[in-house]
């Protein structure tokens, strides 16, 4: 177990290092600065600015004095956001896109898992049919697409629900936005692997032996037809944790997602960084956590081979 726990710490701070790295490149590399916008400031504030934010140093001075920052967490100021830090937008913001992400997953879980067991269960039915047709519409509905869908017929027409961020009923249509494409992707993962699960012959001796169809499936093939969801929630709570850019947007939440596209916008590097490492750091560490929650399911798998 310590050797495993090491790997992945090593692992993690290589990861981190070259997704800074790679991402403070790419921006960097782009012509233009925060503050080269259509209404100039005067010379004089510019260069204060510019002094005050280290842009005239050296590529190398600010990647290093980012790097030692990024090691004590503390990603810097912000560029557009007067008076703020990084920091600060990541603690008064995180708790919105969380919660959002959680309630999504929430709904992918509660309706995938039962629907890609029933859907198994009950192969080539209608049942089966009707699942597998709702899934392909919304793995192949963009996320964007299905919002701009609820927000017309339940917002413009119905007027159902107001826009914005606030009281639960203002959750319901964002959630579903979110939760629409790993719902359905939760549940043909199911299937699949329920279906391979209840062929194995483990699953037809339990039930030559007398276990009746309903048990085999609790006790024995859905804990290991779970394994491939397990696998895929790993980037998925880091994705709905740090918030989903184009649905915060449409559905003015202000949560990180949004604050990253602003921050691509409008150049503000250090956003860009501080939530891209925020969003890689949860990335890692969820994906540490599926690989004991591997070994948990299937007492088969061994910590050195994973």
């Amino acid at each position: 177990m310590f050797v495993f726990v090491a790997k992945r710490i090593v692992s993690l701070i290589l990861v981190l290092w070259i997704i800074v790295t790679v991402t403070f490149l790419m921006l960097n590399a782009v012509k233009g600065g925060p503050f080269d916008r259509e209404r100039r400031f005067p010379p004089a504030v510019e260069k204060n600015l510019r002094a005050r934010y280290r842009l005239d140093d050296t590529l190398w001075q600010r990647y290093w004095a980012y790097i030692g920052g990024v090691v004590r967490f503390d990603f810097g100021p912000s560029f557009i956001y007067e008076d703020k830090t990084v920091n600060d937008i990541i603690r008064d913001n995180w708790a919105k896109s969380a919660m959002l992400g959680v309630i999504s997953v929430l709904i992918s879980l509660s309706l995938g898992v039962p629907a890609g067991v029933a859907a198994a269960l009950n192969q080539n039915r209608l049942a089966d049919q009707a699942t597998m047709f709702v899934s392909i519409v919304f793995v192949s509905v963009p996320n964007f697409v299905l919002a701009a869908i609820l927000i017309h017929i339940f917002v413009n027409k119905l007027r159902w629900v107001p826009l914005g961020w606030g009281g639960p009923e203002r959750m319901i249509l964002p959630s579903l936005s979110l939760s629409a494409f790993s719902l359905a992707y939760i549940a043909r993962m199911t299937r699949a692997s329920m279906l391979e699960t209840m062929r194995s012959d483990y699953i037809r001796t339990a039930r030559a032996k007398g276990l009746s169809r309903t048990r085999a499936v609790v006790r024995h093939a859905l804990r290991n037809a779970l394994l491939p969801v397990v696998t895929y929630l790993g980037p998925l709570l880091a994705a709905v944790a740090t918030g989903s850019f184009v649905i915060e947007t449409f559905f003015g939440i202000p949560g990180l997602g949004r604050y990253f596209v602003y921050g691509i916008e409008n150049r503000d590097h250090g956003v860009v960084l501080g939530l891209a490492v925020l969003y890689s750091t949860l990335l890692v560490t969820m994906n540490t956590i599926v690989d004991v929650l591997y070994v948990w399911l299937d007492p088969r798998i061994k910590l050195g081979a994973a």
